[in-house]
């Protein structure tokens, strides 16, 4: 369920799974927890290791998630542990290293990109990235000036292709190019109905 904040669109507490496990908008008391989760995933998970040109919104968590009126940052929690975070940013693929064409598709400021949606492996099959992408996209549908929800991932990652596949449409693979391009596929999602409204009310 998400609220009208200050002009910020926020998500209320809710429960996103079994076992105790609540959804909600990050504060600043859960960036740190947040930064850990992330840091693990890209040590462990993605193998990159701490990237500035990549990773420098990870360090500044509020600059870039929680200040920002179009941009967000959830979490999941259980007890006091943040186990899973999911991002929104307000721009889209640059070029390069992207494809150009790629990143005409999906120009800044009219693109959401889903971003930094990381689960610890101890809480994973619980529904928690689904729950998040969901309310993720519930939120750029509500901010002001989106029109298209874009995301990329690297199928390197255990699980991450399928997943991905299973709910949004591949718009490219850079396998497929000449010399593999980076290695990672970028896909698009239907940007969804403002919860509480209908189609008829989408002018």
């Amino acid at each position: 369920m998400v609220s009208a904040t200050a002009g910020a669109t926020r998500v209320q507490d809710a429960p996103a799974g079994t076992d105790g496990y609540v959804l909600r908008t990050a504060t600043a008391q859960d960036v740190g927890g947040a930064r850990a989760v992330m840091l693990d995933t890209v040590y462990h998970d993605l193998r990159s290791g701490y990237v500035p040109r990549w990773h420098a919104d990870i360090i500044d968590l509020e600059g870039a998630y929680l200040r920002p009126a179009r941009c967000t940052l959830l979490v999941v929690v259980r007890g006091d542990e943040v186990v899973a975070t999911g991002a929104v940013r307000d721009r889209g693929p640059q070029a390069p290293p992207n494809p150009q064409w790629v990143a005409d598709r999906f120009p800044s400021g009219s693109t959401a990109q889903l971003c930094r949606i990381y689960v610890r492996p101890g809480h994973r099959r619980h529904g928690l990235a689904r729950r998040l992408v969901g309310e993720l996209g519930d939120f750029a549908a509500r901010a002001d000036g989106y029109t298209s929800l874009y995301l990329h991932t690297d199928p390197a990652v255990p699980g991450a292709e399928p997943f991905w596949r299973s709910l949004a449409q591949e718009v490219c693979d850079e396998r497929e190019l000449p010399g593999g391009g980076q290695g990672i596929v970028h896909f698009e999602l239907p940007m969804p109905v403002p919860r509480g409204l209908t189609t008829s009310d989408i002018r």
